[in-house]
């Protein structure tokens, strides 16, 4: 029988532990670039909602100025065009355009001789169909524009 020296037979199981330390560690690793990743996906795709929900809200004010600067004659015998706010209410866009989840609800309101226009949009509209919404879901944006005539 041989003699195994007692420094040899001490070190048998310290590279069966590196190996499961480095496991652990690049497991670790794996873990957090994955949920950076999922992170920075959602915010991605938040951020392109409210791009989106901007340009719905930007719809509505035109809509709205539209409306307002159509010629209204008040009086038969005088041929001045005054502003009036146009019809406020809600509209969605059509099913083939990028803006089909929006809702975008439009208000008008005469102060001091000017109109006032709102456009507020929202990819999740209360049980009316208007925005905004006060019960919001996780992934739930909005967007509002102001404009004066």
């Amino acid at each position: 029988m041989s003699a195994v020296p007692y420094q040899r037979r001490r070190s048998h199981g310290v590279a069966m532990l590196t190996a499961i330390f480095l496991l652990v560690v690049v497991a670790g690793l794996g873990v957090a670039v994955v949920t950076l990743t999922t992170t920075q996906q959602a915010g991605s795709a938040m951020d392109v909602q409210g791009q989106r929900a901007y340009q719905a809200a930007r719809a509505g004010i035109e809509w709205g100025l539209y409306m307002a600067q159509r010629p209204v004659i008040q009086n038969p015998n005088d041929t001045t065009v005054t502003p009036v706010c146009p019809a406020t209410g809600s509209f969605n866009f059509p099913n083939a355009t990028t803006l089909a989840n929006f809702t975008v609800t439009v208000t008008c309101q005469a102060t001091g001789g000017h109109l006032v226009i709102r456009a507020t949009a929202c990819n999740q509209p209360d049980a009316t169909g208007s925005c905004p919404n006060p019960v919001r879901g996780a992934d739930y944006v909005q967007r509002v524009i102001t404009a004066q005539l």
